[in-house]
């Protein structure tokens, strides 16, 4: 299986980073190929709203979402990945999804496998619950099949993340597919 992690962090060597690259590597035990983007390195504009797409595509704006839209497309799987910013994902991450807009046929239709990784400073039993009512929003929307979430509460630091059990459960779920 290919998969791709939407890697949505600004801090490329964070938490989140952390996570992810145990995900990767269980992943890649189990024989998968797994590939990360860093959405805070690719160039690419918000969506506009403009509808010239007709929700199929393509796109009015060439940019970096390009590469990453034919990245999703040739993969089986996507994993979004932030750290929590005010209850829900990071803006570089969700103007990537924006994006999604003029690949929604192409997505919906392939009825991807997904998975969400996110840590935040907080570890209160509510801190997720916005965020994973967006991530169940976007699966059902999009057709996917959601094969796990990493929730990480109480990795503010990597110091913290690395002392959390969450570095085990990213490598379990990546080894588990």
């Amino acid at each position: 299986m290919n998969i791709l992690i939407l890697q949505g962090s600004p801090n490329i060597d964070g938490s989140t980073a952390m996570l992810c690259k145990e995900f990767a590597r269980g992943a890649s035990e189990a024989g998968h190929r797994v590939t990360t983007v860093n959405v805070e390195e690719v160039d690419f504009a918000p969506c506009t709203g403009c509808v010239s797409c007709g929700y199929g595509g393509p796109c009015a704006l060439h940019d970096g979402f390009d590469g990453i839209r034919a990245q999703i497309l040739a993969s089986d799987m996507l994993v979004f990945a932030t750290p929590l910013y005010y209850y829900g994902m990071t803006a570089q991450l969700k103007a990537c999804i924006d994006r999604f807009c003029s690949a929604n046929p192409s997505i919906t239709g392939k009825h991807f496998d997904s998975a969400l990784i996110a840590v935040a400073w907080n570890a209160d039993g509510w801190t997720f619950d916005a965020l994973e009512a967006h991530y169940a929003t976007l699966v059902r929307y999009l057709s996917m099949y959601d094969r796990g979430r990493i929730l990480g509460r109480g990795c503010g630091t990597p110091s913290m993340t690395l002392r959390s059990r969450y570095m085990k459960d990213a490598f379990a779920l990546g080894r588990s597919l």
